[in-house]
């Protein structure tokens, strides 16, 4: 099928990163590299958080799901996108498009709600470090869990039945690397006001009000690092905990620019570039800044065999687990964020 008017649309054609067929090869290379290095990752903490006996706390219970979804959100754009910088005929068909549509906003919506259950967690860690083993019970972190991954199933299911529901009688050439929300808006011969208002105040309410409780979280832990006497502590804790912020602020600020603004404003090769930001490279990221610079995963490493003792901070982190100072009623705001 060639792209064009058509009275009705089986199956689309996705332009893909580039035009350019000198830049698909290397595109493909660089594409293939950032997706195995992201399951190596994310697989490297599933498996250090699940064997290691000392993990086994609420912290790394979510870090484990948190590496699982970025799994899933990166194999749901990728493996298509490869085969795009390939193939001659780059075609996905209706149904094709609508679960790859529905696949990666159910797992950016989890993460999205996953974020904001972690920095609740860090809240109670680090504002009320004697009450953390009773406030963040198994109970409770499974409850928020189901919530996170309920509400980021319900909110794309929304989203593609919109989306889906929509009249496509015109050209079916999609002018982005994979199915989403604003390309597939702008094909449509519907009227899409109702679909897009739809959109803006489901997407809205997850985005903005996850991301304004981590704000709340993160004002209530910096208050708590500044009563920290240790000068040394104090750093420690602002460097780590602005690493986790600035991740933060990177994947809802992406999100926030690629939904949350008016179709009028949309330019595709824009929001190409940022669409790779936080459906590729994020994932790939998130098993370094969320893990590698806590000591509990490098120790964890270490007694796995994973790295050596050359690996950089590894003699600091042989020093005692935190964890058994939080049951006791020991641990403090600088424990938690270093």
């Amino acid at each position: 099928m060639e792209g064009g008017n058509q009275t009705s649309v089986n199956e689309f054609i996705l332009i893909g990163l580039t035009r350019n067929p000198k830049l698909q090869i290397p595109l493909f290379v660089l594409f293939l590299l950032v997706y195995i290095t992201t399951l190596l990752g994310n697989i490297g903490i599933i498996l250090v958080t699940r064997l290691d006996a000392q993990l086994q706390t609420p912290m790394y219970f979510f870090l484990f799901h948190l590496s699982f979804v970025d799994i899933c959100c990166s194999s749901s754009i990728t493996p298509k996108t490869l085969q795009t910088l390939l193939a001659k005929r780059k075609t996905i068909s209706f149904i094709g498009c609508a679960l790859q549509m529905y696949f990666y906003g159910s797992f950016v919506t989890t993460e999205c709600l996953l974020l904001g259950v972690m920095a609740y967690d860090r809240y109670v860690a680090i504002c009320n470090p004697l009450l953390y083993p009773v406030i963040m019970s198994r109970r409770l972190c499974i409850q928020m869990l189901s919530a996170a991954y309920v509400g980021g199933f319900c909110n794309a299911l929304i989203h593609t039945i919109c989306i889906f529901h929509l009249s496509f009688c015109g050209s079916n050439v999609i002018n982005h690397y994979f199915c989403d929300v604003p390309p597939l808006l702008d094909l449509s011969c519907s009227d899409t006001f109702i679909c897009e208002l739809a959109l803006f105040i489901f997407g809205g309410f997850d985005t903005i009000t996850t991301f304004m409780a981590i704000l709340i979280s993160y004002f209530y832990i910096i208050s708590s690092i500044l009563r920290i006497r240790s000068a040394e502590g104090r750093r420690k804790a602002f460097n780590t905990c602005t690493s986790h912020f600035t991740v933060v602020l990177i994947f809802y600020g992406t999100l926030f620019f690629m939904y949350l603004r008016p179709t009028s404003s949309y330019s595709m090769e824009q929001d190409r570039v940022v669409s790779v930001l936080y459906s590729v490279l994020i994932p790939m990221l998130n098993p370094l800044i969320y893990s590698l610079r806590n000591k509990e995963v490098k120790a964890a490493l270490r007694r796995s065999g994973a790295i050596g003792n050359s690996w950089p901070g590894a003699a600091e982190s042989c020093r005692p687990s935190v964890v058994p100072m939080l049951r006791l009623g020991r641990g403090t705001a600088s424990d938690m964020c270093c």
